[in-house]
């Protein structure tokens, strides 16, 4: 897949979220949008992610800057796993990979190995309320985040590493 780059132009997609509500990415033209790809709804760190972002929802809005997600997960499994969560901001649904795919979110087995072979990743997973053993059969999608300035261009293409790889928080507050 390829990956996209700074400064082109966002790709268009229109989706239904969680809610039933059709979230479509022109809505968001004249705002600053981080568009945060996740791996699956069972994955434990992705749920943190989850929880990090809900958790710093006002600062994001304070800056002017919305937040759209997306599980690469059914809607069922969204639902079940990261949906009982309730964020303030909406939740998509793309099992079928059709919007990751657009935005070259990739599958990493070697981005699961990282993630396994490190004792603090593990421990965290374990530790954070959210582990299950359904995550271990998933495919390994590895996380994706984009900063999409107001004209819908990408100030910031972000290619996690491993399964809690996400552009940082701080960074996401220092856009200006």
């Amino acid at each position: 897949m390829n990956k996209i780059k700074e400064g082109t132009s966002a790709f268009h997609f229109k989706a239904t979220d969680l809610n039933g509500n059709v979230i479509d990415l022109k809505d968001f033209k004249g705002q600053k949008l981080l568009l945060s790809f996740f791996r699956k709804a069972a994955c434990p760190f992705c749920n943190m992610g989850l929880q990090q972002l809900i958790r710093r929802h006002e600062e994001f809005e304070n800056k002017g800057i919305k937040v759209v997600t997306l599980f690469a997960s059914s809607k069922e499994d969204v639902l079940k796993y990261a949906g009982k969560q309730n964020p303030p901001f909406p939740i998509i649904p793309d099992g079928d990979f059709k919007i990751y795919g657009k935005y070259g979110v990739e599958v990493s087995y070697l981005g699961m190995l990282k993630s396994m072979a490190s004792p603090t990743k593990i421990f965290k997973a374990l530790t954070g309320g959210f582990f299950n053993m359904k995550t271990m059969t998933e495919e390994p999608v590895i996380p994706a985040d984009f900063l999409i300035d107001e004209d819908q261009k990408i100030h910031k293409a972000y290619y996690g590493k491993d399964f809690d790889d996400h552009i940082p928080i701080s960074a996401v507050l220092a856009w200006d």
